[in-house]
């Protein structure tokens, strides 16, 4: 389930929440850009005894974007075999796709920022969504967020 957050007094965001815990959720916010080829959020990640966020992830746009992977996702609502997955170019978000019986997409979504740097961290939290209709929804919410129009 997501929920884009259009208050007008708020710069716009997209939380996704698992369908099976609301308490486990991913939310794409405070988005700014620094050139016309990208755009540049945070992502955070919720979970009972998680909270982790990531302020720089970049989505560019000549790049396989995580919109067309969510879209491609929601095409085949029928199914398919095994796992596919997406990052960013520097791999500070991955987002995992698993598809299982009943019609229901496990994403999981890892933040990893600073991989080169000592002490770096990893977090990742899993939402479940309807195939169809929750998955079309979020990639139209994602794909709303990161538009140039909005910002």
């Amino acid at each position: 389930m997501t929920s884009p957050d259009d208050d007008p007094d708020d710069k716009p965001s997209v939380t996704i929440h698992c369908q099976n815990n609301v308490s486990v959720s991913v939310t794409f916010c405070d988005r700014f850009s620094f050139a016309a080829d990208s755009v540049h959020h945070a992502v955070e990640l919720r979970a009972p005894g998680l909270t982790a966020r990531v302020d720089e992830v970049v989505a560019w746009i000549w790049d396989s974007d995580l919109t067309a992977f969510l879209e491609e996702l929601a095409t085949d609502y029928e199914g398919w075999d095994g796992e596919r997955s997406w990052h960013t170019n520097d791999r500070d978000l991955t987002v995992s796709a698993a598809f299982r019986s009943g019609g229901y997409v496990g994403l999981t979504w890892a933040l990893r920022p600073w991989k080169q740097a000592a002490g770096g961290w990893g977090a990742s939290v899993t939402t479940w969504l309807e195939a169809g209709e929750q998955t079309t929804s979020l990639a139209s919410d994602v794909r709303a967020f990161l538009a140039e129009e909005n910002q």
